[in-house]
């Protein structure tokens, strides 16, 4: 049983799609249950995130997973953003069931995907305790 929290991103998802001047982009996928996200972030001169959007294809869960982890960096700074965890995910959805957590990892591993996008972009290395934090599979890789 999904909560009203869930319900509620599912049917009214937010920041959903595509940013036309995002300056980072990631795209995870599980290739047990077929789910993708892609995640688009608009990031300014000072290291903050002042929009995003995301593209899912997938169950309610992957949309309200992706839903939520919209919400909850946006307007913050990169490394605010880096620190973002499926467990945080899942906490602020008031829960998911065991068989949909993999949802909340692809939401997390989109935001870090399109992170390290945003440095590869800007010509720079990430941080080196940035990208232990980004560490992320490749679209065909998440598991559950």
């Amino acid at each position: 049983m999904y909560t009203e929290k869930v319900l509620d991103h599912f049917s009214n998802p937010r920041n959903m799609g595509e940013l036309q001047d995002a300056n980072g982009v990631g795209m995870v996928g599980n290739a047990k249950c077929g789910d993708i996200m892609q995640m688009f972030l608009k990031i300014d001169d000072d290291g903050i995130i002042e929009d995003v959007g995301f593209k899912t294809f997938g169950c309610g869960a992957a949309i309200a997973t992706s839903s939520m982890a919209t919400e909850m960096i946006k307007g913050k700074s990169i490394n605010e953003a880096l620190n973002l965890s499926n467990a945080a995910v899942v906490e602020a959805l008031e829960g998911l069931p065991p068989q949909k957590i993999h949802c909340s990892v692809l939401a997390e591993e989109a935001v870090k995907a399109a992170l390290e996008d945003y440095y590869k972009r800007k010509g720079v290395d990430m941080p080196e305790e940035l990208k232990k934090k980004a560490e992320h599979k490749d679209v065909h890789e998440v598991q559950e």
